[in-house]
């Protein structure tokens, strides 16, 4: 039985957002981000190697929640779908979109920026959302802002988030959780220290538990 977006989210402190660019790092990067407490990954298809990733992930890393970021279209929303994804996310969101992870079943982290984006989400069934750009959309004041019209909608904001401003997000009653991709630096993944990636993690994992008890 697949897992609702609500129940994925709930089990991370964080989600990193992924853009393996060699899918042989793909398997040690996933078991490095879930050694340091952060199960649930994004991998974007933002490169050649993204599928083939998802894919190795999902084979040889049971541990993990794997799922696909950058979906932004029906195409992709129904080959992720196929191919096992957990959950998909999205940097926004078209009616065609919906309407595949509706007819697919899978998960789908719709992205928003706007009231009126959030309250045609919400006509469509959906009560946690991706807020993207984050911090370019006025981040964590205007997060607090939403939360009075519209107080049924939890967020994942993307975009801007870091260590240094991790808890000001997740302070907030509408965040469940934050995604980011400063867990996976460029140049760790390149040179394979995937003990960094875990101590990374493992900084984001504890932020957050002291934070929550």
């Amino acid at each position: 039985m697949s897992l609702s977006s609500r129940e994925i989210l709930s089990k991370a402190p964080v989600v990193p957002v992924l853009v393996i660019e060699d899918a042989n790092d793909a398997v040690p990067l996933a078991k490095a981000l879930v050694a340091g407490g952060l199960p649930v990954l994004e991998i974007t298809l933002r490169s050649a190697a993204a599928e083939e990733s998802i894919k190795r992930i999902i084979a040889e890393v049971p541990d993990a929640i794997t799922g696909a970021g950058t979906v932004v279209n029906a195409k992709q929303m129904e080959r992720m779908a196929e191919i096992g994804c957990a959950f998909a996310v999205s940097p926004g969101h078209t009616e065609g979109l919906l309407k595949a992870a509706k007819d697919t079943g899978c998960p789908l982290l719709p992205g928003a920026g706007t009231p009126s984006e959030i309250m045609n989400l919400i006509d469509h069934g959906y009560d946690i959302l991706k807020f993207f750009p984050a911090e370019q959309q006025g981040g964590v004041s205007m997060l607090k802002a939403l939360s009075g019209p519209l107080p049924q909608v939890s967020f994942c904001p993307t975009g801007g988030v870091s260590l240094s401003n991790l808890v000001d997000y997740l302070a907030l009653p509408n965040i469940i959780t934050v995604g980011g991709s400063w867990i996976a630096p460029k140049d760790a993944v390149k040179a394979g220290d995937w003990g960094k990636i875990t101590k990374l993690a493992q900084e984001a994992t504890d932020k957050v538990k002291a934070l929550r008890g």
